[in-house]
């Protein structure tokens, strides 16, 4: 008896999806809970699993086609060759070259099902990502859901598991190369491991030497990984000899080159002056070694970014200075009971995204963003927290911060901290915010000009908090004062309002009492 593929569920706010993938074909077999299909709706990417083990005897969308809730996609036959009259010779015919390299790779390791190790499916907005690293190599051991690679993209790390136990027979995208959405990265093999190792050294070139992401370099042909290292060592490619398919400089060439100083660029001066001038130049004794890298593509994205906020809004800056001390006395009071009741530590970050909601509720046009020559105004305050890591600046979004208790804001926070360092934020965690907030005071930081985050039109700079000189009822006192940083866009929000606005936040967090009376 057929067992009936079904859609997801959809949530209330998504009416709709489109199949964005198939991953089994009628005919093949299939494992219970096994990964059949993808749905892609306006928010999410919803994976289907099969309901049964069996085979895929029938699909009812294709790959492209719109589906609703619930929706029947396709059915499974019972038994491994319930639909072999179907799609068993078909599978055979349409790839016997897939057919045999298969069960060439699983030869020596002891014969096991074949899969291929695809890059995850990417959002809307992102194109195509980076092979970062493999943490496997070809013929090692490994267990289910491990992690095999990771993808670097614009915005996040994606991580790829291998699919079942057994190990990889063969990495068809090297690091440093460019994939797209779902592009086949290697072949894994079930119940592989530790018997490939005659092998795994040969097939390691021979995906380097895969032309889909080569390139030509002068008269040379390199493949993605051999660019990399070129670049890394600033070499003459026309000293280097490829041997790969078609004369391709590979990976192993560079390094060679490398390795007996072969490709190193001549630094003979071009002429006589500059012969004298050289001559001249004092000696420098000792080594002075630099390092030439490819800019990550977060790095790439995080500029491409600045610049663009620069060249389209009219951005200027007002600034105040907040008298920290009430906080700190509030905070230095209650940060032992607070960490009792919330298993969490009161920090600064909390008192200040509370102020901030309340003073975008009291000023909407800081709130608002711009869309192209509409004004969309947010009912909602979803604040942003920059967070510094090792890769970038990232910007993980806290959601309704207005009904957020401070211990919800400072938990969030400490939470982003650690899974941004780790990269396993998700995308959707750091897009759709209305306004940002960022701490340039944990680096010591007195005071800055924070760039503002499109297409948000105001973002708020904290500073380092020194204790100053201040006349206070007529008196000089040593206060703790912190300056604040206001960034807008003129376009969106006068002078005025972003005045106002700062004022507010300032009055709001020397009398921290205003926040729950609300004030």
């Amino acid at each position: 008896m057929a067992t009936e593929i079904k859609a997801p569920t959809f949530p209330e706010s998504v009416a709709e999806g489109s199949v964005a993938a198939w991953h089994k074909k009628p005919g093949d077999s299939v494992e219970r809970d096994e990964l059949i299909v993808e749905i892609e709706t306006d928010k999410v990417v919803l994976e289907v699993v099969a309901p049964e083990a069996g085979t895929l005897a029938e699909v009812l969308v294709e790959e492209g086609d719109t589906v609703e809730s619930e929706q029947v996609l396709g059915r499974i036959g019972e038994g491994a060759a319930s639909g072999g009259e179907r799609g068993g010779a078909e599978a055979a015919s349409e790839a016997p070259a897939e057919a045999k390299a298969p069960a060439e790779a699983k030869a020596p390791a002891g014969g096991g099902k074949q899969h291929e190790v695809k890059a995850p499916t990417f959002p809307e907005s992102i194109q195509e990502g980076t092979v970062a690293s493999w943490n496997k190599q070809v013929g090692e051991a490994v267990k289910r859901d491990e992690v095999l690679a990771e993808i670097e993209t614009d915005k996040v790390v994606l991580e790829v598991v291998a699919p079942a136990d057994g190990a990889l027979s063969e990495i068809k995208a090297e690091e440093g190369s460019q994939v797209e959405s779902e592009a086949v990265l290697a072949l894994f093999t079930e119940g592989a491991g530790g018997a490939d190792e005659s092998g795994g050294e040969d097939k390691a070139p021979a995906s380097a030497d895969d032309g889909a992401s080569d390139a030509k370099v002068g008269d040379k042909i390199l493949a993605p990984a051999a660019r990399k290292l070129v670049a890394e060592h600033d070499l003459d490619v026309s000293k280097l000899e490829g041997t790969g398919k078609g004369g391709r400089v590979l990976k192993e060439d560079v390094q060679k080159a490398v390795k007996d100083g072969s490709a190193k660029k001549a630094t003979k001066p071009a002429g006589g002056a500059v012969q004298a001038a050289a001559a001249a130049a004092p000696a420098v004794e000792g080594e002075r070694p630099e390092k030439r890298v490819p800019m990550s593509r977060l790095r790439q994205t995080i500029a491409k970014r600045l610049v663009q906020a620069q060249q389209t809004a009219a951005m200027l800056t007002t600034y105040n200075e907040v008298d920290m001390g009430a906080v700190m006395d509030l905070r230095a009071q209650y940060k032992d009971t607070f960490l009792k009741a919330h298993d969490t530590k009161l920090g600064f970050m909390g008192f200040f995204v509370k102020a901030a909601s309340e003073a975008l509720k009291r000023f909407p046009d800081v709130n608002a963003s711009i869309d192209g020559t509409d004004i969309v105004y947010h009912g909602y305050q979803d604040i942003g927290v920059a967070v510094s890591t090792d890769r970038g600046l990232v910007v993980p979004v806290l959601r309704d911060t207005d009904s957020m208790k401070i211990a919800d804001v400072e938990k969030g926070i400490v939470d982003f901290g650690k899974r941004a360092r780790d990269g396993k934020l998700g995308i959707d965690e750091m897009q759709g915010g209305t306004f940002t907030i960022t701490n340039g005071g944990i680096f010591g930081s007195l005071m800055s000009t924070p760039i503002l985050n499109p297409p948000q039109t105001a973002i708020l700079g904290m500073h380092k908090i020194q204790e100053r000189p201040m006349a206070v009822n007529g008196q000089v006192e040593i206060r703790p004062m912190m300056y604040l940083a206001l960034s807008y866009d003129h376009r969106m929000i006068d002078g005025k309002d972003a005045v106002q606005f700062l004022v507010t936040i300032k009055e709001l967090l020397e009398d921290p009492a205003r926040l729950l009376l609300d004030i």
